[in-house]
Parts: structure tokens; C-alpha cells; sequence
């Protein structure tokens, strides 16, 4: 994947002195009161500020923040929050808060006067401009004037094509990744354009309505199509299996039988006996869906009608687990039960650690997903934990990013559209 990086321009020299607009992904988490409950996106963040102001750039630094309406802006918009905790981070001069800039779309001043190298300024939520969710031309041509070089560091939104996302890069006189995006796309692009094989996706989720299109592009590249949660109860369907009252979707039976033949077909033309989607040989089953329910760990033909299915048996965990342990790439998102409830999380846990335990090169994203890596302690055994939830998704599908597409058009095009 061809790409300008800001740490490259960085070590050039070619920042010192020029005007950076980065986009990064700030929308964290608020209680009702307007406090930020989890700052990861913000301390994810700093590597790129950081990076601008130590080069002696003018540094302006905007994203959105929750879901304002455009040209409506309310004080529960703000960035204030924001601005706050990213001083605290930074520290002196900014410990009392990161200054933050309202109404900037026309020019961005300070106290009344221009920016100077070494300054920082939030720039006030940039889904409040009217026309950023359209990419509005008119809007990214101003944002694209004030600035000389705009980095693009923020992956929760790369599936978007928005004028503080796109636009912006089509007509900034330089568009680059920030370090965040880039180790996106390095990742990225190591898993699943030129992987070491065996390649491995476990996709789980309460429905594969959800995720269809992301499993029939994975059963055409990956070498094991694990499935999990709701998924791999519509699986079991299709492969003429009972599964009580467990959630599932009867309505996808057929494509889910689709899937099975695309990866056997595959399997069957390379001889490699191992290109399957595995189905489960037992479960976990519940009559209730509750945190205190009595488990019941059964074979997969012998589920009841009565029967709730909320794990993978730990025969089925162990046999993926193995399979895990030989792969050369993983890509994981979704737990494979509901592992929320101590007496369901055995087969989340197993995978995890399977996971962990694998000399693979692993990318996992998701939000449950992510929460499973935290409880299991295992953060530093994922190779890369990708930030972005929706654009995640859509990498799997087979989709090209348009924040990728338009830094790559940049990078191979070098002077900006006109």
C-alpha cells in the first residue's frame, strides 16, 4: 500500500515551519455529565501531535465528537472535555487544557493573531460545519487552505468520506498518514494483501446479516473461516444441526450453506483438507440467558429443543485452539460466546489465548473483541489491535478505505486537485 508518512516528511525536515492540520479520531466516551469515561482515542493520539510540534509546525489537531447537527451547534458538542484531558497528557505548556478554536472553517487565529510554529490549537468539532458528512467541496477547499500539509490519523473514520477525511486530502498541497493510520494500513495490508499462510479469520456476532458479505470475502482469501456467537448458530443450521431456541437466523440458512461450499469447493481443488468452516462437535447450552444460568455442555446433535446455545464446548475450543497455534496470520473479531458471563467465556477465553500463545502475526479489532483482549490480559500478545470499529468491518468485507484510496491517489499523483 502506497502512502506518504508524516514521520517520514518528519525526518526530511520538510515539516518545520509549515501549517499541519490533523484529523485525528477524539470522540471518546461521556457520562451524562460531559466527563470522559475512557480516553483511549485521545492518548492514542499524541504519538502524531508530538511528532508535529518536536518537527516546529504550526499544529492544528480537529475530529468530531459525538453526533452533532450540522450548523446547530450546542454546548454538548464541544471539544472542551477534549481539549482538557489532551493538556493533561501533553503537559506544560498545555497541563490547563489544549486552547480551543470555534467558528475555524475561515481562518484559525489565536487571541486574534496568527499561529506560530510550536503552537497547538484544538479546532472545535468539525461535524458541527455544515457539509462534512456530504464532503462538501466548497468546506474541504477551506479546510485544505489552512493548511500545508494534512495528516490523515484517524482509522475510526477512514470508511468515511467526509470533508475533514477526504476532501481535505484531495486538496491540501501535501496528504499524508499520521503514525496511527499508517500502522493501520501496515497491519492491514499484512494480514490479508500478502499474509503468511495458513490464514486464519474468526468472525463472530449476534447475526450474520451483519457480516455476510465480510464472510463470503473471506471464504475467497482466508485458509479457516472460524465463526462464532449467532453466526455460528446459523451455521449449525445449515449444516442440519438443532440448536433450540438459540439465536440464529433461519432466513440466512442459504447463504450460509454458500459459504460452507465456497471454502470446501477451495479446499477440495488445493487438497488441503484443512480449508473449511468448522463446525461445532459441542456446545454450552442454557435454558435462560442470564449471568447465573446453569450450563450444560452437550454435543452439537444433541442440543434440545428447549436449549439456548451461548458457547463453543471446550472439545470444539480445543480442536480451534490447535488449528490456532499452527496458523501463520490471524484476524479476529468477535467473541465466539457470550463471555460476558463467567460459566459462557471458556471458548472466548481459549481462542484468546490460543491466540496469544500463536507466533502469528494476529489483527484484531471490534469492540467486543477488544474488551475480550483486556480481560484476558493479553494485549501485548496481539501483534496489532486495530482502533477502528466500523472501518475494520468494511477492511474485511474486501472494501477499499476512502481515506486509503484518496492517500494512496495523493501519493502516486503528488500535486493536489485543482
Amino acid at each position: 500500500m502506497q502512502f506518504i508518512r508524516f514521520s517520514d516528511l518528519c525526518q526530511a525536515g520538510k515539516v518545520k515551519g509549515q501549517r499541519v492540520f490533523i484529523r485525528a479520531d477524539l470522540n471518546v466516551p461521556q457520562d451524562d455529565s460531559g466527563a470522559i469515561t475512557e480516553d483511549t482515542r485521545i492518548r492514542a493520539s499524541i504519538p502524531a501531535i508530538k511528532m508535529a510540534l518536536d518537527a516546529g509546525a504550526v499544529v492544528m489537531v480537529t475530529s468530531h465528537l459525538g453526533r452533532p447537527t450540522e450548523g446547530a451547534f450546542k454546548p454538548a458538542d464541544s471539544l472542551a472535555p477534549v481539549a482538557k484531558r489532551l493538556g493533561e497528557l501533553l503537559g506544560a505548556p498545555y497541563q490547563n487544557g489544549v486552547p480551543l478554536v470555534p467558528n475555524w472553517v475561515d481562518g484559525v487565529t489565536l487571541s486574534g493573531q496568527a499561529l506560530q510554529p510550536g503552537q497547538l490549537v484544538l479546532l472545535e468539532n468539525c461535524r458541527v460545519n455544515t457539509g462534512e458528512k456530504k464532503n462538501d467541496e466548497a468546506l474541504a477547499r477551506k479546510m485544505a487552505a489552512l493548511c500545508d500539509i494534512f495528516v490523515h490519523d484517524a482509522f475510526g473514520t477512514a470508511h468515511r468520506a467526509e470533508a475533514s477525511t477526504y476532501g481535505i486530502a484531495q486538496y491540501a498541497p501535501v496528504a499524508c498518514a499520521g503514525p496511527l493510520l499508517a500502522a493501520e494500513m501496515d497491519a492491514i495490508s499484512m494480514a490479508l494483501a500478502n499474509p503468511k499462510r495458513p490464514l486464519v479469520a474468526i468472525v463472530a456476532g449476534s447475526k450474520v446479516s451483519t457480516k455476510l458479505t465480510i464472510l463470503t470475502s473471506l471464504a475467497a482469501k482466508v485458509d479457516q473461516l472460524i465463526v462464532g456467537g449467532g453466526i455460528a448458530n446459523t451455521f449449525m443450521l445449515a449444516a442440519g444441526l438443532n440448536i433450540g431456541k438459540s439465536l440464529a437466523e433461519a432466513d440466512l440458512v442459504a447463504q450460509a450453506k454458500t459459504v460452507i461450499d465456497l471454502m470446501k469447493a477451495r479446499g477440495e481443488k488445493s487438497g488441503n483438507v484443512n480449508v473449511a468452516v468448522p463446525i461445532p462437535v459441542d456446545v454450552v447450552t442454557a435454558k435462560t440467558f442470564s449471568a447465573d444460568a446453569s450450563a450444560t455442555v452437550k454435543a452439537a446433535n444433541d442440543v434440545a429443543d428447549d436449549d439456548l446455545i451461548l458457547d463453543i464446548g471446550p472439545q470444539t475450543a480445543a480442536l480451534l485452539a490447535h488449528q490456532l497455534k499452527s496458523a501463520g496470520t490471524v484476524v479476529w473479531n468477535g467473541p465466539v460466546g457470550v463471555f460476558e458471563f463467567p460459566a459462557f467465556e471458556n471458548g472466548t477465553k481459549t481462542i484468546a489465548h490460543a491466540i496469544a500463545g500463536s507466533a502469528a502475526f494476529s489483527i484484531a479489532g471490534g469492540g467486543d473483541t477488544l474488551a475480550a483482549i483486556a480481560k484476558y490480559g493479553i494485549e501485548d500478545k496481539i501483534s496489532y489491535i486495530s482502533t477502528g470499529g466500523g472501518a475494520f468491518l468494511e477492511v474485511l468485507e474486501g472494501k477499499t478505505l476512502p481515506a486509503f484510496e484518496i492517500l494512496q491517489r495523493r501519493a502516486l499523483g503528488g500535486l493536489p486537485q485543482r
